[in-house]
């Protein structure tokens, strides 16, 4: 009898334990508390390809980005008004450093002041790839494209590619020049596709660095056919470009005058100087500018001058619109002035045929 008491209050006992277990196996997991001791695992989630042409690419989450982060680009052509001609992409992808290095802007001097800097250079990775800005047909491909010279592997920029693109403008037509590569990879007579790759970034040539160095050019596919590429490229959604025209109080254009731009939101301060003398830089025919600035965030810019040593410096604000150019002038003593380019008109208009006189 004994026994059996005794078993009877083992089996109960075994029976409690049972359900404690379940019960303990059936209750919510903490998913907050303790979270933080706990070693973090990374989940990729799928993801659907955005459409082209805002398909954008960041960097590998939890790598250390090369870049602050950027907007997609505006969808090309994009061209806010009648004289604005934003037609190219970026030739170096988005999750890469890719706009223009500040003191390799077009129209600058860096070795003599004879020598201008005909394109700008976008700092890349050695051996990114190199992208065509339009489409187009190569035209060249290899050494010696400064010279004229296929054979000539001294030439200043290097291994390099030119594009003749399927569009122009104002009847005249466009070129695009990538140099400085590493690797082409585009051949002469092939048509390329905004996007392609045509050749991977490289220090071939003059240059202290990897680099992609970036030509537009109209008319002719010459050294001294160049345009400001950043009036040329389409800037990231919700940027805009800055571009102005120095002169003294006499409207004499000044050559290598600095320039600071503040942003009144970030206190960012962006240093840019106007183009040097040596006949190699164009002006733009609608803005005939002497300075550009692209890729700014949309927003108010104190815009810096000193002009005279003796005096304090001029200063003025602009704002800068998603898509669009701003444009400003100086004029010494004069001061500032945002008032645009008027459009332009014809340089004569054609003769009346004469009204014959009645005859008597």
């Amino acid at each position: 009898m004994k026994t059996k008491l005794i078993l009877s209050i083992f089996f109960l006992f075994l029976t409690s334990c049972a359900k404690q277990k379940v019960l303990v196996a059936t209750t919510p997991t903490p998913v907050v508390a303790d979270w933080l001791d706990q070693p973090q695992v990374t989940f990729v989630a799928p993801q659907t390809p955005s459409p082209v042409p805002f398909q954008f690419n960041l960097p590998t989450p939890g790598a250390e980005p090369v870049s602050g982060w950027r907007p997609p680009l505006y969808p090309v052509p994009w061209a806010m008004s009648a004289y604005d001609h934003f037609y190219f992409t970026r030739p170096v992808a988005a999750d890469q450093v890719n706009w223009p290095i500040a003191d390799y802007r077009y129209g600058g001097i860096f070795f003599a002041q004879n020598i201008i800097h005909t394109g700008i250079d976008i700092d890349a990775e050695r051996k990114a790839p190199i992208t065509a800005a339009g489409p187009g047909t190569v035209v060249w491909a290899g050494w010696g494209l400064f010279t004229e010279t296929p054979t000539n592997d001294n030439d200043p920029y290097g291994l390099a590619v030119a594009i003749r693109h399927d569009f122009g403008y104002n009847g005249q037509q466009l070129y695009t020049v990538y140099a400085h590569m590493h690797e082409v990879i585009a051949v002469v007579g092939q048509h390329v596709e905004t996007g392609e790759i045509i050749g991977l970034v490289g220090a071939t040539g003059a240059v202290t660095g990897s680099h992609v160095h970036f030509e537009v050019r109209l008319g002719d596919n010459s050294f001294h056919d160049t345009l400001n590429p950043e009036l040329w490229i389409a800037p990231p959604q919700g940027w805009g470009v800055l571009v102005g025209r120095v002169m003294d109080e006499k409207k004499d254009t000044m050559r290598h005058k600095e320039v600071y731009v503040i942003s009144e939101a970030t206190q960012r301060s962006y240093l840019v100087r106007t183009y040097g003398s040596g006949g190699a830089a164009n002006a733009a025919p609608y803005y005939n500018e002497n300075l550009v600035l692209g890729d700014l965030p949309a927003g108010i810019y104190k815009l810096i001058i000193s002009y005279d040593d003796e005096k304090k410096p001029a200063q003025t604000w602009v704002e800068i619109f998603p898509g669009q150019v701003t444009y400003f002038t100086f004029e010494g003593i004069n001061g500032f002035d945002t008032t645009r380019p008027p459009a332009p008109t014809l340089e004569f208009l054609p003769a009346l045929p004469a009204t014959p006189t009645p005859k008597p």
